[in-house]
């Protein structure tokens, strides 16, 4: 897979089956149109490629708030790699970028990808006040020479799963719903940073991550998580929130004790794997009655991924 940041960045040498959109998170209905568009590309002889947007045009918009993002633009690319995708194509969305016509932007499509054909859901529209409608681009297509296919959104028990949907269940904490809609566990990355060190004083060690404010994270709770570092795993029972027992509106942190493990982790790079979550974040009388529910959340946290992840 080939990660470019401008659609004036490539120029293919073979015709190409083409899909738009912010897919944040890359969720089920995402992994369905994509990886059937990858294989219908492969078996045509085609590259399949991916155009997406940074930031996600909401954001410019109408200046949606931070804790937004499912994913990175790098870790995004890496997932539809996965699926398949030859060239993903992040491109910058601006202000000028929104006032483009949706002609002008498929004759750009037509130029640096040569693209014979345009996956879409049924909802899609590009281009100025999304003129770019499915019906105008079938017209445009029948006229210069690409194809439409609409794909159907994909329902989980019912309900439509959608990136917003995602970002819902993670502000109610329910990170077991957001996996679902997923299809694998939300996660989070960040480079290890140094914190308050209480951990080390009270006997449990955690691990700070430094992690961007535009991305979205499960509500404030304590969660049974999967930590990853390179190849490497281990169980994590994992915080997020201000720590009230010791401060008064304090900083909202992400912070994990790694099971059984010893070492340096600063300035490295963990990921955790959100699987489930033990309880609220709360504020506790004296430091030793904290002590004792943090131990009683690793012997849960301990259990609980034992029983999902019996390799772990």
């Amino acid at each position: 897979m080939i990660h470019v940041h401008s659609l004036e960045g490539v120029t293919l040498d073979r015709s190409s089956y083409v899909t738009i959109g912010a897919f944040d998170g890359v969720h089920l209905g995402h992994q369905r149109l994509i990886g059937e568009m990858a294989r219908a590309a492969h078996a045509a002889g085609c590259a399949a490629v991916v155009v997406t947007f940074y930031p996600h045009p909401s954001v410019v918009l109408r200046g949606r708030r931070p804790s937004f993002y499912i994913n990175s633009p790098d870790e995004k690319a890496e997932l539809l790699g996965a699926l398949g995708v030859d060239w993903v194509v992040t491109h910058p969305f601006t202000l000028e970028i929104s006032k483009i016509t949706a002609a002008d932007f498929v004759d750009r499509l037509l130029t640096h990808l040569k693209m014979v054909e345009l996956w879409t859901g049924e909802d899609f529209a590009l281009g100025h006040n999304r003129e770019g409608n499915v019906p105008y681009l079938r017209g445009q297509g029948e006229a210069r020479g690409f194809r439409v296919r609409v794909v159907e959104p994909r329902a989980l028990d019912t309900a439509i799963i959608s990136s917003s949907g995602v970002r819902a269940a993670l502000q109610s904490g329910d990170v077991a719903l957001a996996a679902k809609f997923l299809g694998r566990p939300f996660s989070v990355s960040g480079r290890v940073v140094a914190g308050a060190k209480r951990g080390r004083v009270i006997g449990i060690p955690t691990a700070n991550l430094e992690v961007s404010e535009d991305r979205a994270c499960p509500a404030n709770g304590i969660y049974a998580c999967r930590a990853r570092i390179g190849d490497e795993t281990w169980m994590a029972a994992s915080s997020i929130g201000v720590r009230p027992t010791f401060e008064q509106n304090g900083a909202p942190t992400v912070e994990a004790h790694l099971l059984d493990f010893s070492g340096d982790l600063y300035d490295r790079t963990l990921t955790l794997d959100f699987v489930a979550r033990l309880r609220p974040e709360e504020k506790f009388a004296t430091v030793e009655a904290l002590v004792d529910q943090i131990h009683a959340d690793i012997r849960q946290t301990r259990q609980l991924l034992k029983s999902v992840i019996p390799d772990l």
